[in-house]
């Protein structure tokens, strides 16, 4: 039986990274449009795992009008480290959706990865 170009490798729930510098459990990395969440600690230079599907909890922008409805576009601001409900033109990378509904004074927003 013939088969297509493409080739199964696996479930997708993480992909492989390989970081320039140390990367903390729980950190974010972003790779152009891709988003993901580093599963442990990784040494530089040594592969390790990016989480790009699951739930998790990102620490959010503070200030009036930084609630995150749930079911809302969640982004990740690299330069303040938090997570957004503005895309900034762009500038902002997609984490996923909120799951859970938070208001101005929250300082974590729940969310599911979407990539």
């Amino acid at each position: 039986m013939a088969s297509g170009p493409a080739k199964f490798i696996h479930e997708g729930e993480a992909i492989d990274y390989t970081p320039g510098a140390d990367t903390l459990t729980g950190a974010v990395v972003v790779q152009s449009e891709l988003v993901g969440v580093a599963l442990g600690p990784i040494k530089a230079g040594q592969l390790g795992s990016l989480a790009v599907s699951g739930v998790f909890d990102f620490p959010k922008a503070g200030g009036v009008g930084s609630a995150i409805p749930v079911g809302s576009n969640a982004y990740w601001d690299a330069a303040a480290q938090n997570a957004t409900k503005n895309a900034a033109a762009g500038a902002n990378k997609l984490i996923g959706k909120a799951v859970k509904n938070t208001v101005d004074a929250d300082t974590t927003v729940r969310i599911r990865l979407l990539q």
